[in-house]
């Protein structure tokens, strides 16, 4: 939801046979942020680019795969005595099953193995 110079950059550079979606549990992420604001004028402005936002990107719902990769995961993120938020687990998951890069600012992500990530 922050201006980012890198993520200006990224989403020009995406051809015209790229896709760009965002996850069921991202976007729930970004509204629930939303919903703690206090009403008022920061609130309003970033339910407004969030609304241009989901507008534009579509949502991708959770393919039953990500549980299978949620769980791997999981169990290998525990193995290494590393932590990732439940939502960062599911995230990751979904990007796994469909094959898709995820960006993020999230450093936390880097640990997952096989996850192709663009830090943004």
């Amino acid at each position: 939801m922050r201006a980012d110079v890198r993520m200006a950059s990224w989403l020009a550079s995406i051809g015209a046979d790229d896709r760009v979606a965002i996850c069921t549990i991202t976007r729930g992420e970004v509204l629930f942020g939303l919903e703690r604001l206090a009403q008022g004028r920061r609130r309003s402005e970033l339910e407004a680019k969030a609304g241009k936002l989901f507008a534009v990107l579509p949502c991708e719902p959770l393919p039953a795969t990500a549980g299978d990769r949620y769980a791997n995961v999981k169990i290998a993120q525990q193995r290494r005595g590393l932590s990732l938020d439940e939502n960062d687990l599911w995230i990751a998951a979904t990007a796994l099953a469909l094959g898709a890069t995820l960006v993020s600012r999230d450093s936390d992500f880097r640990a997952v193995e096989g996850l192709a990530l663009l830090e943004a």
